[in-house]
């Protein structure tokens, strides 16, 4: 609610339009303590916006950091060669058979708080710890989701490591970044030592698509302590969507580079035993060689042989099944450039890889006993961690038509502690407990049936299939053709079965990119030497204020008139700058003026409202939640003290509020001098 002092209001009119005021709220309406002091200039129809191309800064090479739930890792590319991708290669550590690209999402603190490492040099020396030591010890893993999941994130919000002390989660995520940027710039040095530091690099954060501002905003915050960039040099971060990144490398793949999952040979489980997508588009390719203006328009574009078969205008979905999430985004290609057009506003959920560990957790739950599991968690971390190592190893290993057992390895700290607990050992468990599929193996491991493994997918993979159904049943989303499947966990055989199975039947092409895991990450290194690929986004809330407009009996409610020096006002309305699933272009600008209510005001904080839905009216409507503040730290006026009696001139800002681009942003001008005023939208201080 935007609320100004009663006495020395001044107000701007666009127009001669009556219908709206930057009169004040009632002293009874909500405000906050720095909102008083602005007066709203809010025309009775909203300026059509105005479309600016965004000014980039000089830079030279571009790096990607992927800070997955479970895994992670860095990509780079030069601008002289942006899309030649360079990858790490090789982490120090990791575990047999398993591709380095990437490291564990783990970081370990020392006892004092001070990072000690991170990935798999940090899992390994946590395993290596004393049992008693370790209790000291700050371990972190699959901390990414809490960001997601709180609903009150803030500056201060906490993350509990395994031995279950907090600290600020934003010093936690500030480590790992820095870790990256120090590891990445080492990289960088090594390759081009004459490579400048300063005003060089690019950064590139992923996160996903369904995460909300504030989320977005603690990243670029986390990366600003991390000293990935400074407050001054904001443009050379970016923060990209996951699962747009994706889309973004995908259109540059060729045939051979992707997998039909329709054509896989029956019984096949692991994605390079399957088929390549040449036979399945060569008949497609032929109807489509005469329309050869469409095919060079896209292959000059840069995009990949995939493309040029598709015709402009062709729409697919990109499902990211990540280790926290499912994030799903819908694009359509368009001409003569290649960029993409977002048809629906990103949707999906936590349903992660991560799910199927939650519930290898709750079946040992089922077997031990969830006080045991828990007391083991809080007193024997360390052996916890090598728990989850070892049922992740078997969880990779996983296919719908696997036939043998898996055995689980359970270390010995934790049979030691359940009979130190219990009483007797855990072969005695498993055959008291009412779970069958789980047996002791003469070997001391756990023996599960393939069966039981892929009951632990189920809940999350239906999940999964859930979310993609329900966007495909979205008119938006008719003629959908192609669905990539990309993410971590779109490298598990179970889901991409599972996945085909349900949609195939539908005659949407499932296709997997033979690099699965790494596609958001290449993704990304491409979106920063191209940001503006992704020409049009909708926007996934409606955005505005709140302000004042002329009563009318009849239309607005009684119990919002307001009168105030003999006019009648309705209170709470809420004028709106963007609404929910609204396509907005990359550059397209919502300009507001606004007035401060004091000569010689030095700051101007603006509430800001979101809800879901398209048409609410007011701020207090079922929905309508505050969900930031826009600020204008504004420089003293100039000119000279004014004439006794003679009113104070009238000092207009006018904001720019950009809402096509993957975060919100705001700049500000003072109308009066046409210099630049500071302005930020903070969402982390509500």
């Amino acid at each position: 609610m935007l609320a100004v002092p009663e006495m020395g209001l001044q107000g701007l009119y666009s127009g001669s339009s009556p219908e709206r005021s930057p009169v004040p709220s009632p002293p009874s309406s909500p405000r906050t303590q720095e909102s008083c002091g602005i007066a709203p200039l809010t025309p009775s129809q909203s300026p059509k916006p105005e479309a600016r191309a965004p000014q980039q800064a000089p830079f030279s090479v571009v790096v990607a950091i992927d800070f997955g739930t479970t895994s992670s890792g860095y990509a780079f590319s030069f601008a002289s060669d942006p899309e030649a991708i360079h990858m790490m290669r090789k982490w120090e550590g990791g575990d047999p058979g398993v591709a380095h690209q990437k490291t564990p999402t783990c970081l370990l603190l020392t006892p004092e708080g001070a990072f000690h490492s991170f990935g798999y040099t940090a899992r390994d020396y946590y395993h290596d710890l004393d049992p008693e030591e370790a209790r000291d010890w700050l371990y972190f893993e699959k901390f990414k989701m809490k960001i997601h999941s709180a609903t009150d994130l803030t500056l201060k919000t906490q993350l509990e490591a395994v031995n279950g002390k907090k600290m600020p989660a934003l010093e936690v995520f500030a480590h790992a970044l820095r870790f990256f940027k120090e590891h990445a710039l080492q990289e960088l040095r090594d390759q081009c030592p004459s490579l400048p530091e300063k005003d060089t690099v690019r950064w590139v954060l992923t996160v996903p698509a369904i995460w909300k501002q504030p989320a977005k905003q603690f990243m670029r915050e986390a990366a600003y302590l991390a000293g990935l960039v400074s407050r001054e040099d904001a443009e050379q971060l970016l923060i990209a969507l996951e699962p747009e990144a994706a889309s973004v490398y995908c259109r540059k793949l060729r045939l051979h580079q992707l997998v039909d999952l329709s054509s896989r040979a029956p019984g096949s489980g692991r994605l390079g035993e399957r088929r390549s997508i040449d036979s399945s588009f060569r008949q497609a390719r032929e109807q489509l060689r005469r329309s050869r203006h469409s095919r060079t328009f896209l292959v000059e574009s840069g995009v990949g042989e995939l493309w040029a078969e598709m015709q402009a205008g062709d729409r697919y979905v990109v499902a990211d099944c990540g280790g926290g999430t499912v994030d799903l985004t819908v694009h359509q290609l368009e001409q003569p450039h290649g960029t993409l057009k977002e048809l629906y506003k990103a949707s999906g959920g936590p349903c992660g890889a991560v799910g199927v560990d939650l519930a290898f957790e709750q079946l040992l739950g089922r077997i031990f006993g969830e006080d045991f599991i828990a007391t083991f968690k809080r007193q024997r971390p360390a052996a916890w961690v090598d728990l989850t190592i070892a049922f992740e190893a078997r969880k990779r290993t996983a296919g719908p038509h696997r036939a043998g057992a898996l055995n689980i390895s359970l270390p010995f700290s934790f049979i030691d502690f359940y009979r130190k607990q219990r009483g007797h050992n855990v072969e005695t468990a498993l055959r008291r407990s009412s779970v069958n599929f789980v047996k002791w193996s003469s070997q001391g491991m756990l023996r599960m049936s393939c069966e039981a493994m892929n009951d632990l997918f189920q809940p999350t993979v239906s999940g999964i299939i859930q979310h993609i159904e329900a966007l495909l049943a979205r008119p938006e989303v008719q003629g959908v053709k192609l669905l990539f499947l990309v993410g971590g966990f779109a490298e598990s055989a179970v889901l991409q079965h599972a996945v085909q199975a349900a949609l195939g039947a539908r005659g949407l092409r499932v296709v997997v990119p033979h690099d699965v895991g790494l596609t958001i990450l290449k993704g990304a290194v491409l979106f920063g030497q191209a940001p503006g690929v992704v020409r049009v986004r909708r926007s996934p809330l409606t955005y505005g204020v709140g302000v004042l407009n002329r009563f009318v009996a009849g239309r607005h409610p009684p119990d919002k008139l307001l009168v105030r020096d003999g006019r009648r006002w309705c209170t709470d309305v809420f004028e709106r700058f963007v609404a929910a699933e609204q396509s907005v272009a990359l550059g397209e600008e919502v300009l507001r003026s606004y007035c401060p209510a004091r000569p010689g005001q030095r700051r101007v904080l603006i509430n800001l409202y979101c809800c879901a839905a398209e048409d609410a009216r007011f701020i207090t409507d079922p929905g309508v939640r505050k969900c930031g503040a826009l600020s204008l730290e504004l420089e003293p006026a100039e000119g000279g003290p004014h004439a006794a009696g003679a009113p104070p001139s009238r000092r207009e800002i006018r904001t720019a509020m950009q809402f096509g681009d993957t975060e919100i942003k705001v700049t500000a001008v003072d109308v009066s001098t046409n210099r630049s005023v500071r302005a930020d939208i903070d969402f982390l201080s509500n």
